[in-house]
């Protein structure tokens, strides 16, 4: 069985996105290029790391809008250049009824998520990432994710997309890594007691 983590930037306030869905607070598009080299490094580790990422529509959005061809931007650091590839050698589904294809060695599910991530995470493979509010809120509703990492910004913004979406019940957690990074910026990273 595949393991499920949720992980994403997040404000101190508990926001994956400002109103409008500002990303400017985390550095804009994708893993925080702004507060730290090393945080940017982490994410790119993690993304080598992943088996299959699994995307809502608009999270899918960004990172499609900017990843794929990042290595080709004049001065992409040695840093961007190893994000954009292993991005794009990530397999991804995107889940969306309102996009007609996707690219980037990805598939479109158009259907019931929370079947096709159960689905999934029967399967054999590598650990799995779900990115995005409405889908990763699907599944933690759903009980299906077994890990939880939040990357906390010291910056308040006071609402916008939350990263925890509301549960019909209790999830026990058991603290599994701390780590702080340059700018205050801190990862916790939690394991859902089952």
């Amino acid at each position: 069985m595949r393991k499920l983590t949720f992980g994403m930037n997040m404000t101190l306030d508990g926001y994956i996105a400002a109103p409008g869905d500002d990303l400017g607070w985390s550095g804009g598009e994708g893993p925080d290029s702004s507060s730290s080299d090393e945080l940017f490094q982490w994410w790119s580790d993690r993304v080598a790391a992943t088996g299959l990422a699994l995307y809502g529509r608009k999270l899918w959005e960004v990172m499609s809008s900017a990843w794929p061809t990042a290595d080709q931007r004049p001065g992409a650091s040695r840093a961007e250049i190893e994000f954009a590839g292993r991005w794009r050698d990530m397999p991804k589904v995107v889940f969306s009824s309102t996009i007609g294809t996707v690219d980037w060695n990805a598939r479109l599910v158009t259907g019931d998520a929370v079947t096709e991530i159960t689905r999934l995470k029967a399967e054999d493979g590598g650990p799995m990432d779900i990115a995005g509010a409405t889908l990763a809120g699907a599944a933690m509703r759903a009980g299906l994710i077994d890990e939880y990492v939040i990357v906390t910004h010291p910056v308040l913004v006071g609402g916008g997309t939350p990263f925890f979406t509301a549960l019909d019940n209790w999830v026990n957690l058991t603290l599994v890594e701390t780590r702080t990074f340059p700018g205050g910026v801190v990862l916790t990273r939690y394991e859902t007691r089952r």
